[in-house]
C-alpha cells in the first residue's frame, strides 16, 4: 500500500490534478445516468400499477403501507 501512494506521488502535480478532475466527472455522469435510469423505471412501474388498479387489482406500495402507519 505504501507503494502505491509513493507512485501517486511520484506523478507530476497537474498530472494528478487532471487525473483526479477525469475521475470525477466521469462518475458525476455514470451517476447522472443511474438517476436518469432510475426515474424511467419509476415511472414504468406507476404505469404498470396504474393500469392493474384501473382492472381492479388491488395493488399494496410502500408508500401507502407508509400512510397508514403515520
Amino acid at each position: 500500500m505504501a507503494e502505491t501512494k509513493k507512485k501517486v506521488s511520484e506523478l507530476p502535480k497537474d498530472v494528478e490534478i487532471g487525473f483526479h478532475q477525469g475521475s470525477l466527472n466521469t462518475l458525476l455522469n455514470e451517476r447522472n445516468e443511474l438517476v436518469k435510469l432510475i426515474q424511467h423505471i419509476q415511472r414504468l412501474m406507476e404505469a404498470h400499477i396504474k393500469r392493474l388498479e384501473e382492472l381492479g387489482v388491488k395493488v399494496q406500495t410502500k408508500k401507502a403501507e407508509e400512510k397508514k402507519e403515520n
